[in-house]
């Protein structure tokens, strides 16, 4: 079974940055679209980023936009989000997971957690002082 790897959480000031890779062994991820999603907490999975497979537009929710930047690295197979201006309510662990249609599905303007699949084990990220 594919599965996707996420690294690069960790603990940052407000107002930081961080960078976290999705990567995979088993598949080529630009034969994808790939999500980035989040979960905090006592709170449902919520879509963050999306990079369509097709032509690789990208797709924001609105909490992110102007913030995060999700793009592909090809070289390295991977597909990274960049995090930028970090706030405490960033705070979650994040997922990467593969939607095997040709563009993100969007429900209510961002990602649809239950379009994407091959979910990894997720990685930490903490926004604090």
């Amino acid at each position: 079974q594919v599965q996707l790897v996420e690294s690069g959480g960790d603990l940052v000031q407000p107002g930081g940055s961080l960078r976290l890779s999705c990567a995979s062994s088993g598949i080529t991820l630009d034969h994808y679209t790939i999500g980035w999603f989040r979960q905090a907490p006592g709170k449902e999975r919520e879509g963050v980023a999306c990079i369509n497979r097709v032509n690789a537009n990208a797709n924001y929710a609105d909490s992110v936009k102007g913030r995060f930047t999700i793009f592909r690295d090809n070289a390295q197979n991977t597909v990274n989000l960049e995090m930028n201006s970090l706030k405490p309510e960033d705070t979650a662990v994040y997922f990467c997971a593969r939607d095997d249609y040709d563009f993100c599905t969007i429900v209510a303007g961002s990602p649809d957690p239950l379009a994407f699949n091959s979910w990894g084990q997720g990685t930490q990220v903490t926004v604090s002082l």
